[in-house]
């Protein structure tokens, strides 16, 4: 395995393929880690890669929803704060939100696979403060494109929060996390600093 995307064949290929691959590095950081370490939040913000991947997972939930035009419950409201989305609750833990993750991306995929046309209209929720008051609608082409934005956004803020715990970085943690053959990195390990 690599650290890039493999060649894709269309528009559907690159988008689904590029969305995979940013979740695979974003999964990676919290690679070796214990529970406590994925609360850590030692930048200078509040995130920890816990909360992070949690997040992730949540908005995939909510997006994948709107292409199934479906409201949650669940959903956040305008004035809930956004403490809780990012940080792992009490009761939660790492292997938890991991898998909760993947199952939310799972749920992506075969929702997107089944839709026939990426232009296909998707309805912007109205009386949110986040979301644009003058368009009416998205394509599922620009719900793919949002998620690999969100999810490489949150995969650059894990990778410093994880490189501030411990010193790891993105291609040695994946090399570990799926062992990789023969890699051009040295796979992280608890026992070995980059630095030493």
């Amino acid at each position: 395995m690599s650290g890039f995307a493999p060649p894709v064949v269309d528009e559907r290929a690159a988008l689904t393929t590029y969305l995979a691959q940013q979740r695979r590095a974003l999964r990676a950081t919290a690679h070796g880690l214990t529970d406590d370490q994925a609360r850590l939040a030692p930048s200078a913000s509040e995130l920890s890669i816990g909360g992070l991947i949690k997040h992730a997972g949540h908005c995939e939930t909510f997006w994948t929803d709107l292409i199934l035009q479906r409201q949650r419950g669940s959903q956040r409201k305008a004035d809930e704060s956004d403490a809780d989305e990012f940080r792992l609750a009490e009761g939660e833990d790492l292997a938890g939100v991991l898998a909760a993750y993947a199952e939310a991306a799972e749920r992506t995929d075969a929702v997107i696979a089944g839709v026939r046309d990426l232009g296909q209209a998707v309805p912007v929720p109205r009386g949110l403060p986040w979301f644009p008051e003058e368009v009416g609608e998205w394509s599922v082409r620009w719900v793919l494109l949002h998620l690999i934005e969100e999810t490489a956004r949150h995969g650059g803020h894990a990778d410093v929060i994880r490189e501030s715990l411990d010193g790891a970085t993105l291609f040695p943690l994946l090399a570990a996390a799926e062992a990789w053959p023969a890699p051009w990195f040295r796979p992280w390990s608890p026992s070995v600093r980059p630095d030493s």
